[in-house]
């Protein structure tokens, strides 16, 4: 498909095709080398970078010439190169097809390696290769999501995008599994999409990280097995498996992954009363944590003919938690004199089942581009455990204080998660595109949680205990429509989202919730649009601009008035009464592409209206007289959920990939953002402001020496990340700084063996600290998740093409074709 060119410009088309298979190979990175004689320079090289669609199809534009070399690559294939003449004065050159067959042996002089780049610019996305980051190398997809520009991880595993809270998608679709419960070496890639178009879910403010799970579909029986282990407590393994022939393709995958190590907290309070301190707290915890995944997924894809193919995937995640911790406290009176202190230790271990199964039908038409889909996704799981907590205090000599307290807790909860989407894209003409589709999400979630106060061996329950359900629904329906005027790309959407959520606590019949639209009501809450304008500046420079409108909606933990007091003084709860947030985000980027690298230039602003935030406050009498029983101390601060005013982040972002000569090429990337809150609770103003930035790097060097064998195909990798303080309602996150390095050797024949030591949090420094400052008290505290760990892991990859393993070799004849 030909798309409109100055006269110094040619399309350059073609397909790209699995040549044992004849199937079209998606995803296939196409490089376009153009060499010109330039006055008073030499000889310089121009290029431009594709990537292959679902029909293996490309169309690159690039500055005339009399000649150009095409270099494609993909994981698991041959690099193949083409030299193609150019016409003096043609618009369009048809490059044919490009049959690639499956990695062998590297060709003789071809300069571009089957290494893929950690990112790729899409059109709407950033893709990053999983692969590339060895630094994550047996961990989880948290650990990966660490080595991603743009994306940070918190101190409980959450991601970030931009500072805000992006959806969480697994193969296109909604997911129950948390970042942690996914083996880092089942992902192929993740899609980072900052501003999503109308073709998305509309809960997604914070834009949405989509990964892909791998699908080897290599021609007859392949395969990975990896293992690995390390300290603290660490212990990985994996075994993939694909067999493919004609129209079947079958995988299979499994794993293991083990964790432990010993983080630490601290916590100091100044309690304050008009203004002047009336006494002190300090409290230092110490926590073992160990986390077992197992997981096994399997699948198939079957084509029934060049139009129609369907595939089914089946997982299953068993996971497995425990935690010590153990807390001293000192409690000290307004000149420091020490009163009292406390000891607590709470035991926890839990366990949960995770299932997911996905039915996908596509059919293709014979015109380029058109397609149907419609796709079933059904996620189950349940989950259960048991903690209990000892409380007791000493006076100021050492001696007790008080009878010991302990709090039991029983804990009992399944969940259910159904989608059924369905999505059309027509091209109309050559430039002109319609998308249509259709999304039914259903959630439905019950949960119970006993908890008791154990006094002389009678127990006694609490009212923290809590017994619950929830429902969500969303149903929506969304169209986009693009065309191109010369130069100008442009892209308008529309998505309608109807939703209602209902919450129950079964115990005392009290509901909340919310509906949107509510009676007929609120109509504008529901209507969601988007507008992307792109403009070539010329080639290889792109200037777009994009606007969205999302919402986003209240988890259950924010809005169930659940109370957890596993943090004596540091208790939370949710917020029945929280309504969801609205967004409005506008970008501007700029991507320049050239021959070693590009740069991605993105200015952007995010209005948030009724942004969900934290806001802490000393427990009130109230609250304190129904944990009685829990030992909880009145000085203990309650944080809850509130709807501010609205949030304003404007910020500029720079993403820069560059390759030096054949070993070397680094990835930094940088974030500077101004936050502008305004909130108030009850008269007081919580109104905050203030700049933050960010700024990450990845640097990757590998060794290409024939000659010494040993160096030879070595790899290195450093990747860092430093996080300025950002401030809060009541306060500021504190900065974070993390370095990770990584060491890989390809050897055995093929490249079919890897070994790989990494160590993550290279200095040890990887925590989440926050500073709260209230007219009640001013608290100084951090906390850690996970500590630093070394890790060495073995993968062996293996198989044969169209290796037939349902039949027998009959009379010495071969049966492997087909």
């Amino acid at each position: 498909m030909a798309q409109e060119t100055g006269k110094d410009q040619v399309s350059v088309i073609g397909k790209v095709i699995d040549k044992a298979t004849g199937n079209p190979v998606e995803s296939a990175t196409i490089t376009v080398l153009i060499k010109q004689e330039q006055e008073g320079v030499g000889t310089e090289n121009f290029s431009r970078i594709s990537i292959s669609d679902r029909d293996g199809k490309f169309n690159v534009s690039v500055i005339r010439a009399t000649s150009a070399e095409i270099f494609i690559t993909a994981i698991g294939f041959e690099t193949l190169k083409k030299t193609l003449r150019l016409s003096a004065d043609a618009t369009e050159v048809n490059a044919g097809d490009f049959l690639l067959g499956t990695e062998a042996t590297n060709l003789a002089g071809v300069v571009v390696t089957a290494r893929k780049p950690l990112m790729q610019m899409g059109v709407d996305r950033r893709i990053f290769n999983a692969d590339a980051a060895i630094t994550s190398k047996g961990g989880n997809a948290a650990d990966l999501m660490k080595n991603i520009p743009s994306l940070s991880v918190d101190i409980n595993g959450n991601v970030q995008l931009r500072n805000s809270t992006p959806q969480i998608f697994v193969d296109g679709r909604p997911t129950i599994l948390t970042l942690e419960q996914i083996p880092a070496e089942d992902i192929e890639k993740v899609e980072v999409i900052t501003n999503p178009s109308a073709r998305y879910d509309a809960g997604s403010t914070g834009g949405i990280i989509n990964i892909i799970l791998k699908k080897n579909r290599k021609a007859g029986l392949n395969g990975v097995v990896s293992i690995g282990g390390g300290t603290p407590e660490l212990f990985n393994s994996n075994l993939s498996l694909n067999y493919r022939k004609g129209n079947v393709n079958l995988f299979a995958s499994g794993g293991y992954n083990r964790s432990g190590g010993i983080t630490e907290g601290e916590a100091k309070r100044q309690n304050k009363s008009d203004g002047i301190i009336t006494d002190y707290f300090d409290q230092e915890s110490e926590r073992e944590r160990q986390r077992k995944f197992k997981s096994l997924r399997f699948g198939m894809d079957y084509k029934f003919d060049d139009y129609n193919s369907i595939s089914i995937s089946q997982g299953f995640v068993d996971g497995r938690f425990n935690n010590i911790e153990d807390q001293n406290q000192r409690y000290l009176d307004q000149n420091k004199v020490l009163t009292q202190t406390g000891t607590r230790q709470s035991i926890e271990e839990n366990f949960f089942k995770r299932s997911n199964t996905q039915l996908n039908f596509r059919r293709t038409y014979e015109k380029a581009e058109k397609e149907w889909t419609a796709d079933i996704t059904y996620n189950s799981g349940n989950n259960g455990g048991e903690s209990s907590i000892l409380n007791q205090f000493y006076t100021p000599d050492g001696q007790l204080s008080g009878m010991q307290n302990r709090v039991e807790n029983y804990s009992t909860g399944n969940s259910q998660q159904f989608t059924i989407q369905t999505d059309y894209v027509n091209p109309l003409t050559e430039k002109s595109k319609i998308e249509l589709g259709a999304r039914s999400f259903h959630n439905y979630s019950k949960d119970k949680l006993d908890v008791f106060s154990v006094a002389n061996g009678e127990l006694t329950k609490l009212p923290l205990s809590n017994n619950y359900s929830f429902r969500q629904v969303i149903n929506a329906i969304y169209t986009n429509y693009s065309n191109q005027l010369g130069k100008l790309k442009y892209q308008g959407g529309l998505r309608l989202e109807q939703s209602s959520f209902t919450g129950k606590l079964l115990d005392s019949a009290k509901s909340f919730g919310y509906d949107y639209p509510s009676k007929g009501n609120d109509m504008w809450n529901v209507v969601f649009p988007s507008l992307f304008l792109t403009y070539e500046l010329k080639e290889g420079n792109d200037l777009q601009v994009n606007f969205s409108r999302r919402i986003r909606r209240p988890n259950f933990w924010q809005i169930n008035p659940y109370v957890d007091i596993s943090d004596p003084m540091n208790i939370r709860k949710g917020n029945p009464e929280l309504e969801p947030e609205f967004t409005n985000s506008f970008e501007l980027n700029y991507n320049r592409t050239y021959s070693t690298g590009n740069i991605l230039v993105s200015t952007y602003f995010i209005n948030n209206t009724r942004d969900i935030t934290n806001y802490s406050d000393t427990i009130s009498n109230a609250e304190l007289d129904k944990l009685n029983n829990a030992s909880i101390d009145p000085n203990a601060i309650l944080t809850t959920f509130i709807n501010a005013d609205r949030t304003n982040r404007t910020g500029l972002e720079i993403v820069w990939q560059q390759r030096v000569g054949n070993s070397f090429d680094f990835t930094p990337s940088f974030n500077a953002q101004y936050r502008d809150v305004k909130a108030s609770v009850g008269g007081l103003d919580l109104s905050n402001t203030g700049f933050n930035w960010d700024f990450e790097l990845m640097a990757n060097y590998k060794l290409n020496d024939p000659d010494k064998k040993f160096l030879n195909n070595f790899s290195f990798q450093v990747s860092g990340e430093y996080e300025s303080p950002r401030v809060t309602p009541q306060g500021r996150n504190k900065e974070q700084y993390v370095v990770d390095f990584a060491v890989r050797k390809d050897f055995l024949k093929n490249k079919a063996g890897t070994l790989t030591f990494n160590i993550n949090d290279v200095l040890n420094s990887r925590r989440f600290g926050n500073i709260t400052d209230t007219e009640n008290f001013y608290q100084d505290s951090y906390r850690r998740w996970s500590v630093r760990t070394f890790r060495l892991t073995f993968s062996y990859r293996f198989g044969k093409n169209d290796i037939e393993i349902f039949k027998r070799k009959q009379g010495g004849n071969d049966e492997n074709a087909g």
